[in-house]
């Protein structure tokens, strides 16, 4: 462990602890650890834990010295894991805004119920941050400003607030006399997990060059850079960066296409049109006679092109070109074909809401099925079930599904777990516990900075257990705010479809994990993908329009989806290795009889 990586450690468990209000002398002690772990040579830190040397480590307090201790020998941190699974994401995020401390992040946490740098810099404008107490409308500016400054910066910024911002922008544009038209383009079109800028095109009537001219002084601007013809680039004064394409009407699609990107896709195709003669430059595209080909939509430029039509979400650049031209695009997942999702929680360990509210949020979005799945006995910072709290949950399920039946409602909760994967690997809670539930999620929560292979190994092991049924957040990243840990993806991934465990793609945005990369791996082994929403909260629902987003992006279709089906068929996908079947095998029954319109026996337990 490097001591410099150390002193980082120390310093970041430091702010965890004032963020969570603990005493400041706790605080500084931390704080003052890492200044002196800093100072010293590896060897030295090293020679000085395996000896509980206290002439080196003077001055470093007993809980910080166990923290060092925990990093020489594992490489990793418990006390900073759990102070990041405890917080928020969203108030890790805000830990970015220049200017802006862990204690004043409490301050607007516990007055204001923000969570999320979107809202607060919603509470910015509408003044509810300048009304807190100990804030006023000078700190109120300065935290925007610090806003500001971070979009100034280019920081990234999570796919929902830079979809948000495109949006605001769009409607803004819009709203021009002379905008006939306006589209999001860019990383935010592409659905990509983070963004930078916001992209659109606008198409409008008369010069496009005086449009542009315009709508460079919409309300907002603070900078114009380039401008002077026909694209500007616009600084707003909360930091966003604007590249907005004016364009006639005629040129609008192609002028969509190019600023949709990406740059290894707009390249490809450009070279791919060349190579059968025709031409692709600006807005126009030209064929082999030098005739102009009128582009009204962007499938017309991949028909012209004797391509199937790509959709946003896939032009990366990788090999959706040949795909296209041999007709083996894939038909993506669309949010309609789901009928349920496994990943949710509820008062009784993490989250916000009963299991009644959870419930009823999911049949008002039409689905059929949730799967309730709080923290397991071992995950204590956040309320893990106990055995008698899985038996009231488990009767309150079955009370609640005898009503939607009484009711004549066709909806069902599901009796599920996120257990933690021990270091060891072993699934949480003994056989006849596990037994005791419909579907489990399993997930790593602790222990992040195991090796690469050792990190592998707990996973491979925890695919073993029979009761497994979906591996939860695979790589443990949040985005902008945590790596994901060591662990071999591609194999994990693999011998999940060999033995019949579906990899879930949480759709929270802060996770997007599996990411669309690995979603693809997937795809390739035949490895099912659960895409769930891990909601803590009716609200927390919505993530799903996420998931799906990230899995068309990951070549998705509908089939490769473990919650497209319907409850029997996810049950009987949980039961089977159980019973010794292959549970992909299970859901070929299923999908085989449903096409029929029937529904397959369900086997008995046991």
């Amino acid at each position: 462990m490097d001591p410099r990586a150390a002193a980082h450690v120390l310093t970041q468990i430091a702010t965890l602890l004032e963020l969570h209000g603990q005493p400041p002398l706790r605080v500084r002690g931390f704080q003052a650890a890492a200044r002196t772990v800093a100072t010293l040579p590896e060897t030295e830190l090293r020679a000085a834990v395996a000896s509980g040397s206290g002439d080196v480590l003077e001055g470093v307090s007993p809980e910080a010295l166990d923290v060092v201790r925990d990093l020489v020998q594992t490489n990793s941190a418990l006390l900073l894991e759990t102070l990041q699974e405890e917080t928020p994401e969203g108030l890790l995020e805000m830990l970015r805004v220049p200017g802006l401390g862990p204690a004043r992040i409490r301050l607007i946490h516990d007055g204001l119920h923000i969570e999320t740098l979107q809202e607060l810099e919603a509470a910015v404008v509408d003044g509810r941050l300048a009304a807190l107490p100990r804030f006023g409308d000078k700190t109120a500016e300065r935290i925007g400003l610090g806003i500001a400054s971070l979009r100034d910066a280019g920081a990234f910024v999570l796919h929902e607030h830079g979809a948000a911002e495109a949006e605001r922008l769009r409607a803004l544009i819009a709203a021009h006399a002379d905008v006939l038209d306006v589209a999001v383009a860019g990383s935010v079109r592409r659905r990509c997990d983070v963004v930078r800028d916001v992209d659109l095109v606008a198409s409008v009537r008369g010069s496009p060059s005086v449009v542009a001219a315009a709508l460079s002084h919409s309300e907002g601007v603070r900078e114009v850079i380039g401008g002077g013809g026909r694209t500007v680039t616009l600084r707003f004064a909360n930091g966003t960066r604007l590249d907005l394409a004016c364009v006639r009407p005629e040129q609008f699609a192609l002028a969509l296409w190019r600023a949709t990107g990406s740059d290894a896709h707009v390249r490809q195709v450009t070279e791919y049109a060349s190579s059968r003669g025709f031409t692709l430059t600006g807005d126009e595209l030209r064929d082999p006679q030098g005739a102009l080909c009128p582009v009204s939509t962007e499938a017309d430029l991949y028909r012209e092109l004797g391509l199937a039509p790509i959709v946003p979400e896939l032009r990366e650049g990788t090999d959706e070109l040949t795909a296209a031209a041999s007709g083996t695009l894939p038909t993506l997942i669309t949010e309609p074909d789901l009928r349920g999702a496994l990943h949710c929680h509820s008062q009784y360990s993490d989250g916000g809401s009963t299991v009644a509210e959870m419930a009823a949020a999911a049949l008002a979005r039409g689905w059929r099925y949730l799967g309730v799945s709080d923290h397991s006995q071992s995950n204590t910072y956040a309320g893990g079930l106990s055995r008698d709290a899985i038996l009231r949950q488990h009767d309150e399920i079955d009370a609640l599904n005898a009503s939607f039946a009484e009711q004549g409602v066709d909806f069902r909760v599901l009796k599920g777990i996120e257990a933690d994967i021990l270091p060891c690997g072993r699934v949480d809670y003994d056989k006849a516990v596990l037994d005791s539930f419909d579907f489990v999620i399993a997930s790593v929560h602790t222990r992040y900075g195991m090796n690469e292979r050792q990190m592998t190994d707990r996973v491979l092991k925890a695919l073993d257990d029979p009761h497994l049924t979906v591996l939860g957040h695979p790589t443990g990243r949040l985005l902008l705010t945590r790596e994901p840990f060591a662990i071999d993806m591609g194999e994990v991934i693999a011998r999940a479809g060999e033995v019949g465990v579906a990899v879930e793609l949480n759709a929270d945005p802060h996770r997007l994990d599996i990411d669309w990369r690995l979603c693809r791996i997937a795809r390739h082994h035949g490895t099912m993908v659960s895409i769930g929403p891990d909601a803590h909260s009716p609200q927390g629902l919505d993530h799903i329009t996420l998931g799906i987003g990230t899995a068309r992006k990951g070549w998705l279709s509908a089939s490769n989806v473990l919650n497209t089906r319907s409850a029997d068929a996810v049950l009987a996908f949980a039961r089977a290795r159980r019973e010794g079947r292959r549970p992909v095998e299970v859901l070929a029954e299923f999908d085989a009889v449903s096409a029929h319109g029937a529904v397959p026996p369900v086997r008995a337990v046991g």
